[in-house]
């Protein structure tokens, strides 16, 4: 039916708590809800006029009289826990059955071994912001050139250094190390990232694009396995080739910026392929879910719609656009999580005439129906929507 999928994940954009919030202290989250809430404290409106007629009014609202240019839903999440992993491999129909391992602190014989494969020594263990860790360390990293080690309350292990005090080649092979201890399934954290800096003094360090994710391998094959096996392009834009760990990617272009992978997913419309180009624009999550900055984030999100409507203006026929995200991070909730949500579901094309779609029971919906449209058969989870995109 359609020749190319354009999937875009705006990485944290929930649109309400999910039913077992509770059980993640996430009662009453609501990303987008919250984002405009914030708008319009400041007296200000939250304009994203295409993504609302596509459908995210009728979302975020019931009772809308919005006829909804495209098909729309929000689903749910079966898997346990809220992470990027997890939320991104039941999309592309895997369920995680048990969460990720977090810290608040890591073991300390895991510390030592850090500090043995490396060479270095780690002058910080603890759950930090990565721009406040950075700013208040960075002058003694430089000094004695000790790894900043951190997380947050996602399963990751960060390890923050100075481009120019280790080169990104040493940080990069000191995390890929330290991906291999932490396969012990005591210390089996979803994602080792590797994050570099630069900057003079504290108040001037700031965070480079040359992050590097060193992710878990799917528990089993993903949707994108199927459709790499069945001889179809899997293009991936951003993070995407990270958190699958290559797994099922045909090629990829890592993305600097969310504005940066806009626009590289424009340019996708005027290549030739068939298959899935497959795109994350992770700063809404990374720049402004964590660092709870609503206001940040509706603006991205204002910029992200001016951008759907340049890529509605130039698809084919046989194009398909898939509008959803992986979890939520309420940038006006307590702490800097990512909160337990439903996610926003628009698929449209060309004269499609817009309505809501059935079922909202999985993630795995949305692979589910990429799936069916190429025709590749599968023992995913999940419920094809194709038959109702007419």
């Amino acid at each position: 039916m359609f020749k190319r999928v354009f999937l875009i994940v705006c990485d944290s954009l929930g649109v309400g708590e999910l039913d077992d919030a509770i059980n993640y202290s996430d009662l009453g989250s609501n990303t987008l809800g919250h984002i405009i809430e914030a708008y319009k404290n400041k007296g200000l409106n939250l304009e994203i006029p295409i993504l609302n007629k596509l459908g995210f009014s009728n979302i975020m609202d019931s009772n809308s009289k919005n006829k909804p240019l495209a098909y729309y839903q929000k689903l749910k999440e079966v898997s346990a826990g809220k992470d990027t992993l997890t939320g991104h491999f039941e999309m592309m129909g895997v369920k995680v059955d048990k969460p990720y391992i977090t810290f608040t602190s890591f073991p300390d014989e895991l510390i030592k071994k850090i500090e043995e494969i490396s060479g270095h020594k780690v002058i910080s263990n603890c759950v930090a912001s990565g721009t406040e860790i950075i700013n208040r360390l960075g002058e003694i990293h430089m000094q004695n050139k000790g790894l900043i080690v951190y997380t947050s309350s996602d399963s990751v292990l960060q390890i923050a250094a100075h481009e120019e005090v280790i080169p990104l080649d040493e940080l990069y092979s000191i995390c890929a190390k330290v991906r291999e201890l932490t396969m012990r399934e005591d210390w089996m954290v979803a994602r080792i990232i590797a994050r570099p800096f630069l900057g003079d003094k504290r108040g001037n360090f700031y965070r480079t694009p040359n992050r590097h994710d060193y992710a878990l391998n799917p528990p089993k094959k993903t949707g994108l396995d199927f459709l790499k096996e069945s001889g179809l392009n899997v293009i991936s834009i951003g993070k995407i080739v990270d958190i699958f760990n290559k797994n099922g990617i045909t090629e990829f272009y890592k993305s600097k910026s969310s504005l940066e992978g806009m626009e590289q997913t424009y340019e996708m419309l005027n290549k030739d392929f068939t298959g899935l180009c497959f795109t994350n624009l992770v700063d809404f999550d990374s720049s402004y879910g964590h660092r709870r900055d609503p206001i940040g984030y509706g603006n991205l999100l204002m910029e992200f719609d001016k951008f759907i409507a340049r890529f509605m203006d130039k698809m084919k026929d046989d194009d398909l656009l898939i509008i959803t995200a992986d979890h939520g991070n309420d940038p006006t909730f307590s702490g800097t999580d990512h909160t337990r949500e439903y996610v926003p579901l628009i698929m449209y094309f060309n004269n499609c005439k817009g309505k809501k779609l059935s079922n909202n029971d999985t993630f795995a919906n949305i692979g589910k129906t990429i799936l069916d449209n190429f025709n590749v058969k599968n023992d995913l989870i999940g419920k094809s929507y194709l038959s109702e995109l007419k």
